[in-house]
């Protein structure tokens, strides 16, 4: 399909169900563990349960060891997903695409109908919402030879053989180890993805799902980055080379975790202030201002900034004690509605002019 004007190839997630005969079809940039622990809880999601039977075939993600006919030794992250959604597996005999008849012929069936022509589109979440809206319109068909449109048989089929969704979400990840190198980089499947300097030469526990990649130092949540699925491309973070810039001023300008870092216009009035003001040492007073990221968010920051110019409280410490302050709550007036036995309570009024007696003669503290 064409994504952002360029030909790109997927993977297709799809489950099919064989009394209602519902499908369910989502894309993805790869096949791949967490992609396929997603696009279970997604079809779960979209059939209301789950079933209490799933049939497979023999894909490395599921299958660790084939050990007989049917036997199969799964894998870790699968015995995760079955462990909390509860279904029975069964796995099809090997080469013998037959048993897979029902799944191939709706998968068939969805490439002409929702994917012909080759779609143009600027993201693969726009893509499988366009998806599951196909999927979801399909469930109002009746098919030749059945008594009731799919939503019915659906609704059939949810109450005679699935389970209830589980209370507790299911989170689709993979985890993996790694270590960061003298630059703050941790790769994960060929990519780089930046921490804080701080954690330069540390062991990293790196958590990917589809969307994200999480990385964790001795249990301490330390970055997230947005998943890049493509290779060999270094992710940054340039707030987590602040803290080094402050100390080196001078490599602000030509660091490449800050290349193409969008920052809002009043930034740069702020930097080009603060030089004026202090000389050499504007560009590290700049940078203290830019490490007030690493509490708050880039609009807040924004709003302090913008507030510190117009009053001319220009420093690092200055622009702190703004932010600060725009983020204290009002206190709330305590209200005596509801709460009739404190109505009754009268203080006396305190005169003050007994204060006036400590300071005349003889008076003790």
């Amino acid at each position: 399909m064409w994504l952002e004007g360029e030909l790109t190839k997927v993977a297709l997630f799809v489950m099919t169900l064989p009394y209602s005969d519902a499908i369910y079809i989502q894309a993805f940039p790869r096949e791949c563990t967490e992609v396929f622990l997603e696009g279970h809880k997604r079809a779960f999601q979209f059939f209301g349960g789950v079933p209490a039977r799933i049939s497979y075939d023999n894909s490395k993600i599921a299958v660790a060891q084939i050990t007989g006919n049917r036997e199969r030794k799964v894998t870790h992250e699968f015995q995760r997903l079955q462990s909390h959604y509860l279904f029975e597996e069964h796995f099809c005999l090997v080469r013998r695409p037959n048993e897979k008849g029902h799944v191939e012929r709706l998968l068939d069936f969805a490439r002409k109908n929702y994917l012909v022509p080759v779609p143009r589109i600027d993201s693969l979440e726009a893509l499988n919402r366009e998806l599951e809206s196909h999927c979801q319109s399909d469930l109002g068909r009746q098919l030749r030879g059945k008594p009731s449109p799919k939503s019915v048989l659906l609704a059939e089929e949810r109450q005679r053989f699935f389970r209830p969704l589980p209370v507790q979400t299911f989170e689709a990840h993979r985890i993996d180890h790694g270590n960061a190198t003298s630059l703050s980089l941790v790769r994960f499947q060929t990519n780089d993805y930046s921490v804080p300097t701080e954690y330069a030469h540390r062991k990293i526990t790196i958590v990917a799902t589809v969307n994200e990649v999480r990385l964790i130092c001795n249990d301490q949540l330390v970055a997230r980055h947005p998943r890049y699925w493509g290779r060999a491309k270094p992710v940054f973070d340039p707030v987590h080379y602040l803290a080094l810039l402050e100390r080196k001023p001078g490599g602000f300008d030509h660091a490449k975790p800050l290349e193409n870092w969008d920052l809002p216009v009043s930034f740069g009035i702020l930097r080009r202030r603060l030089e004026a003001e202090l000389g050499g040492h504007g560009t590290r007073e700049f940078i203290k201002v830019l490490r007030l990221l690493e509490r708050h968010s880039l609009p807040a920051l924004k709003q302090a900034v913008h507030n510190g110019l117009e009053i001319d409280a220009t420093s690092a410490d200055a622009i702190r004690v703004i932010l600060e302050y725009q983020q204290e709550e009002p206190v709330a007036l305590f209200s005596l509605d509801g709460r009739p036995h404190l109505k009754l309570v009268r203080v006396a009024q305190t005169d003050v002019a007994v204060y006036q007696t400590l300071l005349g003669k003889g008076a003790t503290v």
